[in-house]
C-alpha cells in the first residue's frame, strides 16, 4: 500500500509494510493509494492530486479541533484522525483500506 504525507507525520508510527512518501518534503511522490493531509496543506493537496494519487483513493484528515472538521467537509475527507491520536494511524489506514480500497 502506497501512502503519501502532506504533512509532517512522524515515519516510526506507520507499520513498517506500508511504502510512505512524503511529499511534504519532496515535493514528488506518485500512485497514492492514500494520502493524509492536515488543514495546512489542504490546498496543495487539491492542487496535485490528480498527479499523485491513484482513480480509487483514500484521504486521511489529521483535525486538531472541531473548525478544522469544518474547514475539511467541503473536500470530500474520506477519514479523520484527531492530531491527540495519531498514534493510531495504522488502525485507521487499516480499515479504510479495508472498507474503501477492498
Amino acid at each position: 500500500m502506497n501512502i503519501v504525507t502532506f504533512c509532517q507525520v512522524d515515519e516510526s508510527l506507520f507499520n513498517p509494510e506500508f511504502n510512505v512518501e512524503y511529499f511534504h518534503s519532496t515535493g514528488t511522490a506518485s500512485d497514492a493509494d492514500i494520502v493524509i493531509i492536515d488543514i495546512d496543506s489542504i490546498f496543495e493537496f487539491e492542487e496535485n492530486k490528480t498527479k499523485i494519487c491513484k482513480d480509487k483513493f483514500v484521504s486521511i484528515a489529521i483535525i486538531d479541533d472541531e473548525g478544522d472538521y469544518e474547514a475539511f467537509k467541503n473536500f470530500g475527507i474520506d477519514a479523520w484522525i484527531k492530531h491527540s491520536d495519531i498514534s493510531q494511524i495504522n488502525n485507521i489506514i487499516n480499515l479504510v483500506n479495508k472498507r474503501l480500497l477492498s
